[in-house]
């Protein structure tokens, strides 16, 4: 059975490689993230969870997280991804994801945006916004990641 979450992680990586699912492999390890299995989550946060830092987790645990992902093999692209977790003043949050051939300043202040637009459309109060991203310059084949992984206690 499945339990509401109590707190986050945020976190961010890049990497290269030989093929895409091997520069994703090492943008998962450059986030610190690499040996779990992601279960893929939509982006509502539950009231007063905290954000804390990256635990430990038994290799190969599933694991729930909402995640943004982009790949290239265009050297010299710039290519990012961003999360952004907008926590309520005084209810639930809203988690937005977002990636693009572009840079992380860009990225950033896209997600600001959709994370805005998400509080205002539900009628809510926006107390903070945490961002977490990461942009790539792909040297071969590269790929940049951002995630927010949710924890049960």
């Amino acid at each position: 059975m499945w339990t509401v979450p109590k707190s986050i992680t945020v976190v961010a990586g890049t990497g290269e490689g030989k093929t895409e699912l091997n520069a994703f492999d090492h943008a998962l390890l450059d986030a610190g993230i690499a040996n779990l299995n992601f279960l893929r989550v939509t982006s509502i946060l539950p009231k007063d969870t905290k954000v804390v830092p990256m635990r430990p987790i038994v290799e190969g645990t599933l694991w729930p997280a909402v995640y943004a992902r982009i790949s290239s093999h265009v050297p010299g692209e710039t290519i990012a991804a961003v999360v952004g977790v907008g926590i309520g003043a005084d209810s639930y949050g809203v988690i937005m994801e977002y990636s693009h051939k572009g840079t992380a300043q860009n990225a950033d202040e896209i997600v600001r945006r959709m994370v805005v637009e998400a509080f205002e459309v539900r009628g809510l109060k926006l107390k903070e916004t945490i961002v977490a991203t990461k942009e790539h310059v792909v040297q071969r084949t590269g790929c940049s990641i951002a995630a927010v992984l949710f924890w049960p206690d």
